[in-house]
């Protein structure tokens, strides 16, 4: 079969109506098979400000391949049988998603499937002619807010050393800095995700258009998410500058106007004016090179093996996770916990605390005082298998309840292997948390090894209960010290875990 379009062969139109239509029905297919996964990906772009630029990039991707349209018209679409290769891997990373209820994977394996149904329907030669489109589809997939408590530590730490700089006097403690002018926190909203994720964004596709080096492409991407980092830090200082000078309230009046894609704009201008000198690209250049791209086909196969295969390969990991999934066991009708020795159970005293455990199935909290009138506060969520927003590891969940008054500050060193962290009150008041994940009945501190445990569970088989156990206790009155006592004293946060599910 020849790549080249050959005016006299009337079949070749007809070609690609065939394999234009095969496309359609398979990406119709795979949304709505997969229409749960497509519609939370497309609500998040449509109510997350961090991802709203994703609304754009779909026509975006959409203006890159009509650049390529009349190019590629002169290569033959074929049945190309690797792409079910991609699409098994693809399938494969979904049921992983699923099965630990991780919805980063799940929308990131809808995309790849997507990819490999424009392969298996139109070749090997038309993927490689709209290789950046397709790839650059893969940054509609919403990630990046685990990097939010990283970038809210920077900021806080670059502004306060500006401050110091400009003799400014600052206090930091985590993610709150006090000054002479008030008490100011790096907000999850101050963090500076939403610009760098979009900033991502925008520089891999000036990158492409403007350059042909793959060095100067890469530096530009690397200087303009570098570039946004330290902008960010610059306002932040800049807003408790304007509070020494104006005062807190008019500071944040000027912050709030300023900080939008007015702040955005500005620094694409700046990147995009430093950069201009060393752009290599001209702006009549081809968009690919179809030259390269006119040998024979290779790995085409028949459209009536492939076509099916592709629609049975998602199919059967749908199919697969439906089968697995929905397993529970009950969890005891009361959790146990003992009063370990040299402690005793007391009311609740401070400022109040309530973790989050959305979906559990069982909540316990009590506290305990000790003879030095150390006091921690010990609470459990339980949960009879875990699924789509009742899960021990998930966004919210635990100790900082992002709609409480508690927020996050910092991390610490770890209690018995459990995620450490100091919580703080406005007033200031500080809290220290320890954190357990089980998950298979071990218990863990680290969130992956959580949803690991949970995937083993799921997929293989295995103890589908899950708790969250969290010790905590006010700065005032005893803090980490105390929680590592109290941990210690009940034989272990293993120990404590096993009696809470009768394990022992």
């Amino acid at each position: 079969m020849a790549a080249v379009f050959d005016p006299a062969r009337p079949r070749h139109g007809t070609t690609w109506q065939r394999h234009l239509a095969a496309l359609a029905v398979l990406a119709a297919a795979i949304l709505a098979l997969f229409h749960r996964d497509a519609a939370d990906m497309a609500g998040i772009w449509w109510h997350s400000s961090t991802f709203t630029h994703c609304l754009l990039m779909v026509p975006m991707i959409g203006w890159l391949v009509s650049l390529r349209v009349p190019l590629v018209r002169a290569l033959t679409p074929v049945w190309w049988w690797p792409a079910l290769f991609w699409l098994a891997g693809a399938g494969a990373v979904w049921l992983v998603g699923e099965a630990a209820g991780v919805a980063l994977f799940r929308q990131l394996a809808l995309v790849l499937m997507l990819q490999g149904v424009v392969g298996a329907a139109l070749g090997g030669q038309l993927v490689r002619a709209l290789l950046f489109p397709l790839a650059y589809a893969l940054l509609l997939v919403p990630f990046g807010e685990e990097l939010v408590p990283l970038l809210q530590t920077f900021t806080a730490r670059i502004s306060v050393a500006l401050l110091h700089l400009s003799g400014l006097e600052a206090a930091i403690e985590g993610v709150f800095i006090t000054t002479r002018a008030g008490f100011f926190e790096v907000a999850e909203e101050c963090s500076g995700i939403n610009f760098l994720i979009a900033m991502l964004a925008y520089s891999v596709f000036a990158a492409h258009l403007c350059f042909k080096s793959w060095p100067r492409r890469i530096v530009f991407v690397i200087a303009a998410l570098a570039t946004t980092i330290l902008a960010n830090a610059l306002r932040a200082y800049g807003t408790m500058v304007a509070a020494e000078i104006w005062g807190i309230e008019r500071a944040g009046g000027i912050d709030h106007i300023f900080y939008g894609w007015i702040f955005f704009g500005l620094v694409i201008l700046l990147v995009m004016l430093v950069a201009r000198r060393w752009f290599d690209r001209p702006a009549n250049d081809p968009a690919v090179d179809i030259g390269g791209l006119k040998a024979l086909p290779r790995h085409a196969g028949r459209g009536s093996a492939i076509v099916p295969a592709a629609l049975a390969i998602p199919l059967l990991f749908a199919g697969w996770a439906v089968l697995v999934g929905g397993r529970s066991a009950p969890l005891p009708a009361t959790m146990p916990l003992a009063v370990p020795p040299g402690w005793s159970e007391a009311p609740s005293e401070g400022t109040p605390w309530h973790p989050r455990f959305d979906g559990a199935d069982q909540r316990l909290i009590r506290h305990f005082v000790d003879a030095k009138g150390r006091r921690v506060t010990v609470a459990i969520g339980g949960y009879e298998r875990q699924d789509e927003g009742r899960e021990v590891v998930g966004f919210g969940q635990g100790a900082a309840d992002p709609d409480g008054r508690w927020m996050w500050s910092a991390a610490l060193p770890s209690v018995d292997g459990g995620k450490t962290e100091r919580l703080l009150h406005r007033g200031p008041l500080l809290r220290d948390a320890a954190t357990w994940y089980v998950v298979g009945g071990r218990a863990t501190g680290d969130p992956r090894a959580a949803k690991l445990a949970e995937l083993r569970a799921r997929l293989i088989g295995g103890d589908p209960r899950a708790l969250s156990l969290i010790v905590s206790s006010e700065a005032g009155q005893g803090g980490r010290a105390a929680i590592a006592d109290f941990v210690a004293a009940s034989g272990g946060a293993q120990a404590m875990a096993d009696r809470a599910l009768k394990l022992r």
